[in-house]
């Protein structure tokens, strides 16, 4: 074997191992963070408890009934979500600044979040009737999705879209959407508006979370990753540049909108679950 043969599969063996590497630091991580509160718990108890849940046998792990309620009812949701919310936001972080070239490429600008928040102000404040049954989840994902094809609409030019009129349209969007949900903020500050919760829903919370809103993301968040690994030759055409990935066979066009459309799914649906957490999709992909 010569050296240049060792090089190469060491170069394939360090993505795996820092795959794994960051596998065991996020589940360690989801214990810690379900240990850590105003009622400490053994890293060893959450593990004994999740086992208890998830095992038909007894794991032998000594615990009360409330350290039980307190771990799977009310943290472990709360984790889960978080690591499902982050690892969205990551993903489609790393996809935008790649399909756009630009490190500083977050999701956020491209409106996305600015369309949920605004749906789901509305619904916290406007709505009535029929209406008032659709939740606020919900309305921030559908929210979301209309904000993307106006973008992309906007975008376009002579059918073709470019990464700098992609941004500048999303800018342009989420400004005019940010201006819309603080008019929605200041009508609601009127008694009985209930602008305490919309500014709860606005900062960004998961005290909320229970198991039912852990189905919607984590779906989301696998079909699209992988959709994103089985493409991720075509992704690795546009880091090159519209002028090569061309030169390649890549439909530029099409591709970019296959990848915008997958983001802004994967950055919908964590603002629908999570309210508006900015800057994970900007940070993480270059950490």
């Amino acid at each position: 074997m010569t050296r240049a043969d060792i090089v190469v599969r060491r170069r394939r063996r360090r993505p795996r191992t820092t795959i794994l590497v960051l596998a065991v630091a996020a589940v360690v991580a989801v214990v810690l963070s379900v240990a850590v509160g105003s009622v400490p718990i053994h890293p060893g108890v959450v593990v004994g408890v999740v086992a208890d849940h998830l095992i038909p046998w007894d794991t032998g792990t000594s615990f009360t009934a409330t350290q039980a309620q307190i771990v799977w009812e009310f943290r472990l949701p709360r984790a889960l979500l978080g690591f499902l919310v982050g690892a969205a936001l990551a993903v489609a972080g790393a996809v935008l600044q790649a399909v756009v070239r630009n490190p500083l490429a977050d999701p956020f600008v491209f409106g996305v979040s600015s369309g949920a928040s605004v749906a789901a102000v509305a619904m916290l404040t406007l709505a009535t009737g029929s209406l008032a049954t659709v939740s606020v989840p919900v309305a921030a994902f559908f929210g979301a999705l209309l904000t993307t094809l106006l973008v992309f609409l906007l975008a376009q030019r002579r059918g073709r879209v470019t990464p700098n009129r992609l941004v500048l349209a999303g800018v342009a969007m989420s400004y005019l959407l940010s201006s819309v949900t603080s008019y929605l903020v200041l009508r609601a500050s009127t008694p009985g508006g209930g602008v305490s919760e919309v500014l709860s829903w606005l900062a960004g919370s998961l005290a909320a979370a229970d198991w039912d809103d852990l189905g919607l993301p984590a779906g989301v968040l696998v079909v699209a990753t992988v959709l994103l690994v089985l493409l991720s030759r075509i992704l690795n055409a546009f880091l090159t540049g519209d002028e090569t990935a061309v030169s390649l066979g890549v439909d530029v066009g099409r591709g970019r909108l296959v990848f915008f459309v997958i983001t802004s799914l994967l950055v919908g649906v964590a603002v629908a679950v999570s309210g508006a957490i900015g800057f994970v999709g900007l940070i993480i992909p270059h950490a």
